[in-house]
């Protein structure tokens, strides 16, 4: 069938480029890409810029990490800051299907996030500031399902430390409790 080899060569052209446009039209535009005004506290964006300002300053930070009671401390460079404050950046609640999910209570040297249905993971968000500028923020997260219940508390405090708890209990295997305090040197 010397005539299909043509054929068989533009097929696997448009079959490639079917398989990348559906890709990329799969993908959901950010909030901020679509114009819309953010409801919330831009969680990703500062703790982008706090992946970015802490990837310049490179500070020392004496790590502390406690699992199920087993503590190990030491001075460390985190090579990726991104990673490191990752449970941060995912309990963002500015996504358009949670607009009107979250109740807001302001004052003058904080705002709380306090969520409204108890599906969603993010429970809290606690904003501290101090002369405009962030001083503190505490997250909690929770997720329950049949097989496991998952605590997170985590707190950020720019310049001095950043601290991550997680209690997780899996009901065949049992509980895990992680302690994680980062405390910045320089």
């Amino acid at each position: 069938m010397y005539w299909f080899k043509p054929f068989q060569k533009y097929t696997i052209y448009a079959g490639v480029l079917l398989l990348l446009g559906s890709g990329y039209a799969c993908n959901k535009p950010e909030i901020k890409e679509t114009g819309a005004e953010l409801q919330y506290f831009d969680l990703k964006g500062y703790f982008g810029k706090q992946d970015t300002l802490l990837t310049q300053q490179n500070p020392d930070v004496n790590k502390t990490v406690n699992h199920n009671g087993a503590t190990e401390s030491k001075n460390v460079h985190i090579s990726s800051w991104k990673k490191e404050l990752n449970l941060f950046i995912e309990s963002d609640i500015n996504k358009p299907a949670w607009k009107q999910s979250y109740d807001v209570q302001s004052n003058n040297d904080s705002t709380v996030y306090k969520a409204k249905f108890p599906e969603l993971k993010t429970r809290e968000i606690v904003i501290r500031k101090k002369a405009g500028q962030v001083t503190q923020i505490a997250i909690v997260n929770r997720t329950h399902n049949i097989l496991y219940n998952t605590t997170e508390r985590l707190i950020y405090a720019p310049k001095a430390y950043y601290l991550i708890e997680k209690m997780q209990r899996v009901k065949i295997m049992g509980a895990n409790n992680y302690h994680i305090k980062g405390s910045f040197i320089n």
